[in-house]
């Protein structure tokens, strides 16, 4: 099997290891996940936050959001538009976003992100523990990270996500951490 099929049944597969889990199980990994990221250095020592809004059972991201506000952090989540991405500044959910790609929740082009000394947290599909990421397949945040490679970059990912090896392509940028609900793993 190529690595493109491979990818395509991983995603399978955490999609229904994902699915499985009730919201409140979701929720509670989320907020462990939570705890753990505000202990790193990397996060409390960051004036920016690049977040991405969760959907479909991903780790969640508005708690994470909304502490990083009441700390004096200024936050920018993604905007699609064709094959690129672009992270604008929120500071309410209510007020900053709307409905977007892939039925995501987008921020409207009011204020862009252009900080490159910020923090990003990364979404993924799957992880292994050489920190090696299965995205969705659209490469967003690859050339996103290709494009600005001095953002600090960290995951978030339930533990069941972590493999012990995932396919993976040169082109494909790995997180340095992956903060899940029982630990936090480093890049090799």
């Amino acid at each position: 099997m190529d690595k493109k099929q491979q990818k395509k049944e991983l995603r399978k597969e955490i999609q229904g290891l994902r699915k499985a889990h009730t919201d409140q199980e979701i929720h509670e990994m989320s907020l462990k996940i939570l705890e753990r990221v505000q202990e790193l250095p990397v996060y409390q020592e960051a004036e920016v936050l690049y977040a991405y809004m969760d959907c479909r059972h991903e780790v969640e991201t508005r708690d994470l959001i909304r502490t990083a506000w009441k700390a004096g952090k200024r936050v920018a989540v993604p905007k699609i538009a064709g094959q690129e991405m672009q992270f604008y500044y929120i500071t309410s959910f209510e007020e900053d976003l709307e409905a977007g790609s892939f039925g995501i929740q987008e921020p409207k082009e009011t204020n862009p992100a252009s900080e490159e000394r910020a923090l990003l947290l990364m979404p993924g599909v799957a992880f292994d523990e050489a920190c090696r990421r299965v995205g969705y397949g659209g490469g967003f945040y690859d050339r996103f990270l290709e494009a600005h490679p001095q953002l600090a970059t960290l995951a978030l990912a339930f533990e069941f996500q972590v493999k012990e090896a995932v396919p993976y392509e040169a082109f494909d940028i790995r997180p340095a951490r992956i903060v899940t609900e029982k630990r936090v793993i480093e890049r090799i």
